[in-house]
């Protein structure tokens, strides 16, 4: 949840005063979160390094509005792609390296080896990164983010908790009810506003629309396998279909999937080039639903589920480098951050929605006769996850094209990377 809301917000920032400075601060707040979550003794204190670890998420559309900066539009599609496979990767290492620490240490140096990588990061973004040229001689709506921050935070807590108090309990309709109005007045406000944290009127614009719409679907079928496979792993064998592993071999079972976005990122981005952004993302949206629908049939063993993931993970691949290519293109270089770190609340709330729907399908066939869920249960697990990416393709392929953009800019950008 704080990533949710303070990926926009960073993302607004680094508009304002710079995106290099707000990398720094993104990765200096995350590494002293997770030194707050390895110290404290209590969930209370793991909790507040979690909150401001969130702050971590700005990196990615920083990022994104970095390259934007710094790049001719020529090579935009292919660094945004190979940025967009460099984040696979990384996940797939550290599910890997989260399993070795969680079977042979404690969970506490999963956040030990968060903060001294995120210290040598910022160190890195401090003396390697340009400042950014492109810039906004504009105050911060603090306004705006208070709302924001409520609007975002109230659902998907009711979201987290929807199974525990029920889908339909008064404290999960009316926390979803509370975000839903408090988003309304959000809205409105910005409207009016000359200097708004969001500008409402250009992400209510059809290329901008549309893919924060398929982004939210393929959070949710991403973030819901994501879910499943690692507890379909550890499943232990006497349930029927499960592999009793520990969570190392589970992260192995998902690091060639994550392994193999280093190829399709810049594939992605070379379509993107090619073609159109769109493309790669509808095929990512059909790749993703072929291997969570083989998932589905196919999950009785590990070189199933490691070869159908990997399938999976192509698809992810080619529509995360297709999505931020789609936002930079669909708008002005002075809204980089903010469109981009509004991208990415939009897939966070996708990926809570789907881990929350995966969840709650495997629940509903616990018994208290029988603990652990039915291998029906995954079955459709996964199925409503292909529904999500399917669905996504489909949007993706409704995006309209725009313009060109930043002419002026490219070329200013072109003789700089020239000298």
């Amino acid at each position: 949840m704080s990533a949710a809301v303070l990926t926009p917000v960073l993302g607004r920032l680094g508009d304002l005063y710079g995106k290099r400075r707000l990398v720094v601060i993104s990765l200096v707040l995350f590494a002293a979160g997770a030194v707050l979550a390895a110290l404290g003794a209590s969930l209370g204190l793991v909790i507040a390094g979690r909150v401001l670890q969130g702050a971590g998420g700005g990196v990615l559309p920083l990022s994104f509005g970095i390259v934007r900066d710094e790049f001719p539009a020529a090579r935009r599609p292919g660094a945004i792609g190979l940025l967009s496979a460099i984040l696979g990767v990384g996940g797939g290492i550290g599910l890997l390296m989260g399993g070795l620490l969680v079977d042979h240490a404690s969970y506490h140096w999963i956040f030990w080896a968060g903060a001294a990588m995120a210290v040598i990061a910022a160190l890195a973004a401090h003396l390697l990164l340009p400042e950014s040229p492109v810039r906004v001689p504009e105050k911060v709506d603090l306004v705006g983010a208070g709302l924001l921050a409520a609007g975002v935070t109230a659902p998907l807590i009711a979201i987290s908790q929807g199974r525990t108090w029920g889908w339909t309990s008064g404290r999960t309709l009316g926390l979803i009810a509370f975000g839903v109005a408090v988003l309304a007045v959000f809205a409105s406000v910005e409207r009016r506003r000359t200097q708004p944290l969001v500008d409402i009127p250009l992400f209510v614009r059809p290329p901008v629309l549309v893919t924060n719409l398929a982004t939210l679907l393929v959070g949710f079928g991403m973030f819901g396998a994501l879910v499943l496979i690692p507890q379909l792993a550890q499943t232990p064998a006497s349930s029927g279909y499960g592999f009793g592993v520990d969570a190392t071999r589970a992260g192995l079972l998902m690091l060639p999937g994550c392994l193999i976005m280093l190829v399709t990122g810049p594939v992605s981005g070379a379509l993107a080039q090619r073609f159109h952004a769109k493309l790669p993302l509808a095929l990512g949206g059909l790749a993703s639903a072929a291997g969570l629908v083989m998932l589905a049939v196919q999950h009785g063993s590990q070189a199933a589920v490691l070869g159908w993931t990997t399938v999976l993970f192509t698809g992810i691949g080619l529509s995360f480098a297709a999505i931020p290519n789609l936002v930079v293109d669909a708008v002005p270089a002075t809204k980089t951050g903010e469109a981009t770190g509004l991208n990415a609340l939009v897939r966070s709330v996708g990926s809570s929605l789907g881990t929350q729907v995966v969840a709650g399908i495997l629940a509903g066939s616990i018994t208290a006769a029988r603990p652990l869920p039915t291998d029906h249960a995954y079955t459709i697990a996964f199925l409503a996850g292909a529904a999500g990416s399917l669905v996504a393709a489909l949007a993706a392929s409704l995006v309209p094209r725009v313009q060109a953009r930043d002419t002026a800019d490219t070329a200013r950008v072109a003789a700089r990377t020239a000298a």
